[in-house]
């Protein structure tokens, strides 16, 4: 016979799951730093396809589990929710990665690093948060958290209007203008992915606190 403790811990696997999730999520951030300071003509997307790669093989297994699982840790749509939240940090990366390889001989000019060091500070305050939701729901921890997530988000909403009055101000090609401004868009666009899914944890936490 079962005790009521194992068929509970048996929701706790959600926890691991969603926080490989952002493991995945981080390890791109850190493959997108890695490229742009190796300041390369041709640079490589292994490590860009692995981890998204990485993150779709963790939703399809939490997806699997909510249908092989009777007890979650978590309710069933904010697991779901979470998921996909983190899904899609990898995925947009992996999309900046991918136009940036094709240009990047035309854009080693282009600071792109100081916003990638953003990104991936907000990636670790989500780390952060997803790692908090598997020790309890501690509403104030969590608050402070998602704070950080917002001042990062609005950080890069600044500094997003600043490129604008620079690029159309100083930037001549029309070409090389609207490729710098798809750029640097995806990555505010990582961003605020980040900021989606610590809305998610953050509604989950306050449900449940």
């Amino acid at each position: 016979m079962f005790s009521l403790q194992t068929i509970f811990g048996k929701g706790d696997k959600f926890y691991g799951l969603l926080e490989a999730s952002a493991a995945a999520a981080r390890q791109s951030t850190r493959a997108l730093i890695a490229m742009l300071n190796q300041k390369s003509s041709s640079p490589s997307l292994d490590e860009f396809r692995l981890a998204r790669r990485r993150e779709k093989e963790v939703m399809s297994q939490i997806s699997q589990e909510l249908v092989n699982t009777f007890v979650t840790a978590l309710e069933r749509e904010d697991i779901e929710a979470l998921s996909a939240a983190l899904y899609k940090i990898p995925k947009t990366v992996e999309k900046f990665a991918e136009r940036y390889a094709l240009f990047a001989e035309q854009l080693m000019d282009v600071d792109y690093g100081s916003r990638a060091l953003m990104l991936e500070k907000a990636v670790g305050v989500i780390v952060e948060m997803v790692a908090q939701l598997r020790k309890g729901m501690k509403l104030e921890e969590m608050r402070e958290l998602n704070e950080r997530m917002q001042a990062i988000e609005s950080e890069a909403d600044r500094l997003i209007l600043s490129l604008y009055k620079e690029l159309f101000t100083n930037e001549r090609d029309a070409s090389r203008l609207i490729l710098r401004k798809d750029l640097f868009e995806l990555l505010e666009k990582a961003i605020d992915r980040c900021r989606d899914a610590g809305n998610v944890i953050y509604a989950i936490v306050l449900k449940n606190s």
